[in-house]
């Protein structure tokens, strides 16, 4: 339940959602200040989406959760473990939310079943994200869920001439 009693349920995304995720990609990106990339740079098809997820429900350190509020899909948590035997243990999220949906908690309740997820997954140890320094939100609800920040990369990310945004890099372990 929401901050609004609005009732969202949570579940594992499949290949069936590429189409609304496509959406949801499209118009966080197009209207978010707080993403790397920029609509301008998105490009990807409802096929190559579709076996972008196939690969994430095929890894056992890999996963995706969706958000709907009746039916319809709101927000989405995705967590990518890395590739190399020495990392594996590890991976890093990332989380968007309609902006029409967002600061009722909804990414907090995403966040909470990826954490629970990672708990139970014997494979899983750390787990972590970027966040850019000006999401002061983002980073109170990261800090209040019990991650912590273990570096930045500084001016990291360049949205003009003048403004540079450092990213914050955080963690917790599960």
């Amino acid at each position: 339940m929401l901050k609004s009693n609005i009732e969202v349920s949570i579940r594992i995304g499949n290949t069936s959602d590429a189409e609304t995720l496509l959406e949801l990609e499209r118009e966080v990106l197009s209207e978010s200040e707080f993403m790397v990339s920029v609509i301008e740079e998105f490009d990807e098809s409802t096929e190559q989406l579709k076996s972008w997820i196939q690969k994430i429900l095929e890894n056992q350190r890999d996963t995706l959760f969706v958000a709907e509020i009746k039916g319809k899909v709101v927000g989405l948590i995705v967590f990518r473990s890395k590739n190399t035997k020495r990392l594996s243990h590890t991976g890093s999220f990332t989380a968007m939310v309609k902006k029409e949906y967002r600061n009722q908690g909804i990414g907090k309740l995403l966040i909470k079943e990826l954490l629970d997820w990672a708990e139970q997954n014997p494979l899983i140890e750390k787990v972590s994200l970027g966040v850019l320094s000006t999401n002061q939100r983002a980073i109170e609800l990261y800090k209040s869920m019990g991650f912590v920040e273990e570096g930045r990369k500084i001016k990291e990310v360049k949205f003009n001439e003048d403004l540079y945004v450092d990213d914050i890099l955080m963690y917790k372990l599960v």
